[in-house]
């Protein structure tokens, strides 16, 4: 799968410091501690209907931690799914009466063209689930040859191959610290089948849902058949086999905690042996717009593309979410845009003098915000302070309008 070009990033002078990130399986900010290469996996998109702005949000995270890293002087091998065979896209293409690969190829087209447009740096590996078919059938059939899988067959098919959570060492709701019940109802709520008669567990999840008619399917190999992948086992497999465990960061958004990246851990486990998937999990909290959290199901997204299409430029589009710090929820609203925009307009007044203060003093309280798990409002905050000096008092420094937008562009994505 193709991603989207790589933007330059400028060198930057100037003190670096350690990044410290908020774990959500240990309630508390750790230092992170990745060799010279970094090891992340990004959650990517089911390609339907994207990109809003709690997709946006969640890969600008991404984006940071990413930037941070490479100025640190680490390597970083990123890996993003796209799962671009799913309930939810077969359900869209027959709703709209188009065929569900070209929804798919459009959706994609279109989200690397909003990441572009945001100077989201790209992943290392971009892969669809249907590229990657055959590392994930190897996972499931490796599942299946140790012995920890059934199947089950009844009205709605079959035979469909669950894992059987009861022989893996590990706990799925440990990552978000959840008890049984609220287990059950996000796997309800979030595409499990807890209800499913037969099932060991309730909470097993599924591997292989085999052919259903009418449905697009592809040959799992021995003792699977014809069917296409459970959604866990994709970013389980894809992970293992590209960035191998336990890597350094999960990202993703908050809902994405259970039961996904729960069962994706312990699939993990089942595989390897390795009793720890991941040794951060760091989340995007949840956008609302019209008092609810932005969702598909609800109808109040806000598309990056749309505006765009209404020509808001995508750096507004990047200073409107990096003013909000990826862990606290927040709410969308068009004076968000206004505020946005005389911000940005005001850096760049302040970027187009001649002599300023200087900027070494930002560039620090830059660098040690996103440090700070990645607190991108402390670091606007602090162009915002360098951008008054600039304008209300002067000064003789001709190189600061330079060094700070490098460190804008480098370190913020903020190309002005």
């Amino acid at each position: 799968m193709i991603s989207w070009p790589t933007p330059f990033l400028p060198a930057v002078p100037g003190e670096r410091f350690q990044i410290e990130l908020y774990d959500l399986r240990t309630d508390c900010l750790r230092p992170l501690r990745p060799g010279p290469t970094a090891r992340t996996y990004a959650c990517g998109v089911t390609p339907y209907d994207s990109t809003h702005l709690g997709h946006a949000a969640t890969y600008l995270a991404g984006d940071l931690l990413h930037r941070a890293l490479l100025d640190n002087g680490h390597e970083v091998v990123s890996v993003q799914n796209i799962t671009d065979i799913d309930d939810p896209l077969l359900e869209r293409a027959h709703r709209d009466g188009v065929d569900w690969k070209d929804l798919a190829a459009d959706s994609i087209a279109l989200f690397r063209d909003d990441m572009t447009a945001l100077a989201v740096l790209p992943p290392t590996h971009y892969l669809g689930v249907v590229e990657s078919m055959d590392t994930i059938t190897s996972a499931v059939r490796a599942l299946v040859a140790k012995g920890m899988t059934y199947t089950l067959t009844d009205e709605r098919g079959g035979p469909d191959v669950y894992l059987d959570l009861g022989q893996v060492d590990a706990a799925p709701g440990d990552i978000g610290r959840l008890d049984r019940d609220t287990m059950l109802a996000l796997s309800a709520e979030r595409g499990g089948d807890p209800d499913r008669a037969g099932k060991r567990d309730p909470l097993d999840p599924m591997l292989w849902l085999a052919a259903r008619p009418g449905e697009p399917s592809w040959d799992g190999g021995d003792g699977l058949g014809q069917g296409r992948p459970g959604w866990h086992i994709e970013c389980t497999a894809l992970a293992v086999d590209l960035l191998d465990v336990p890597f350094d960061v999960q990202l993703g958004g908050y809902d994405l905690v259970f039961p996904h990246h729960g069962m994706s851990a312990a699939q993990a486990t089942a595989l390897t042996g390795a009793a720890t998937y991941a040794e951060h999990y760091v989340y995007q909290a949840l956008v609302a717009y019209q008092g609810e959290k932005m969702s598909k199901s609800r109808g109040n997204l806000v598309f990056v593309s749309r505006l765009r299409e209404a020509g808001v430029e995508p750096m507004v589009i990047r200073t409107l979410l990096l003013g909000q710090h990826y862990r606290r929820e927040w709410e969308y609203t068009d004076e968000m845009l206004q505020v946005a925009t005389a911000r940005l307009t005001r850096w760049r007044e302040a970027l187009s003098v001649n002599t300023a203060p200087a900027g070494e003093e930002t560039v620090t309280a830059i660098r040690a915000a996103l440090a700070r798990d990645l607190d991108s409002p402390a670091a606007l905050a602090a162009l915002d302070e360098w951008a008054t000096r600039t304008l209300t008092e002067g000064g003789d420094d001709n190189e600061a309008p330079g060094l700070v937008s490098r460190a804008m562009d480098a370190l913020l994505g903020l190309r002005l």
